[in-house]
Order: structure tokens, then C-alpha cells, then sequence
């Protein structure tokens, strides 16, 4: 897709926050951050969510960036979540999937508004 925001910043024609960044994969820092650690991890190319046909080589290259993020982020030893919401009822706000790296404070219970 080729106005998809995130497809853009993959490509590099919008600025973002890079933290890390291979051939498959990109991660980079949310603009609206809800802990102090909010990196977003997405494949360079376009998946709508989780459920798009992903290949599973694509999933793993995604978790497995996870951890890496974990250790450049100093998350290790701390603990940390990752979420993927997928579709509307999940409040998925950019159909590109991606996944969020939360952590580096004591988890809330419920994040953001629910309405």
C-alpha cells in the first residue's frame, strides 16, 4: 500500500525514530508513547494484521526482534509486554501489522481510555 503510514516510514520517506532495522523488519519509537519504553516493530512489507496470510517466516523475524529491542531497551530483566492488536474491535488504529513493546515502569492495569 502505497500511502499506508507505516509503509512509508519503512521505506524511509516519512521520519521516524529507528531503533533498529535488518532487511525484513523495522522498529522504531511510538509518537504517543504509553510507557516510557513504546517501540513498535513492523515488517517492511504490508500486512494488514496478524491473521493477513503472514508468512510464518515473517512472524518470526518480528518476535524474534522483540527480544532484541527487550536488550537495546534494557528490558531484559525487567519484564515487558508486547501487544498486536488485529481489526476494529481491537481499536487497531494502522492497518499495517505491528507489534508494541511496552515496559520500563510498573504496568498498568488497563491502558488507555476504553471507550
Amino acid at each position: 500500500m502505497s500511502d499506508c503510514i507505516f509503509c512509508r516510514i519503512a521505506r524511509h520517506e516519512i521520519p521516524a525514530a529507528v531503533v533498529y532495522e535488518d532487511e525484513f523488519v523495522i522498529a522504531f519509537e511510538d509518537i504517543n508513547p504509553q510507557l516510557p519504553v513504546h517501540t513498535l516493530i513492523i515488517p517492511k512489507e504490508h500486512y494488514e494484521h496478524i491473521g493477513d496470510n503472514v508468512p510464518e517466516e515473517t512472524l518470526g523475524r518480528i518476535f524474534a526482534t522483540v527480544k532484541k529491542i527487550a536488550e537495546l531497551k534494557g528490558l531484559e530483566n525487567r519484564g515487558y509486554r508486547i501487544v498486536a492488536n488485529t481489526g476494529e474491535d481491537a481499536r487497531q488504529t494502522v492497518h499495517h501489522l505491528h507489534v508494541h513493546v511496552l515496559g520500563g515502569a510498573l504496568m498498568p492495569i488497563r491502558m488507555g481510555p476504553a471507550d
